[in-house]
């Protein structure tokens, strides 16, 4: 193995979170060897929950009769900032 394989070899393992020895083992095995999530990719996934929570609010109030107009418009403005940031999500 040169120097350069080594190096590629130590990155790739690290970015999964396993040791060279483990990353080796799992591809000879045909498993999958993934990334670990980066904090960037979990901020995100946390958003999209909190946005989600407030959608499921107002759609609550929607049909419970108590929201307004302004709340509907809020949970179509809310819906489509999840849908941006499943969009930066799935660009990852």
């Amino acid at each position: 193995m040169t120097p350069e394989q080594y190096q590629s070899l130590s990155e790739q393992a690290k970015s999964c979170g396993l040791s060279k020895r483990a990353y080796l083992i799992r591809l000879m095995e045909g498993r999958p060897v993934r990334a670990k999530t980066s904090q960037e990719i979990k901020d995100l996934r946390w958003e999209v929950h909190k946005i989600g929570v407030n959608i499921n609010q107002i759609a609550r109030s929607v049909n419970a009769g108590v929201a307004k107009a302004g709340d509907a418009k809020r949970g179509l403005f809310l819906l489509n900032q999840v849908y941006e940031l499943m969009y930066e999500i799935a660009k990852k």
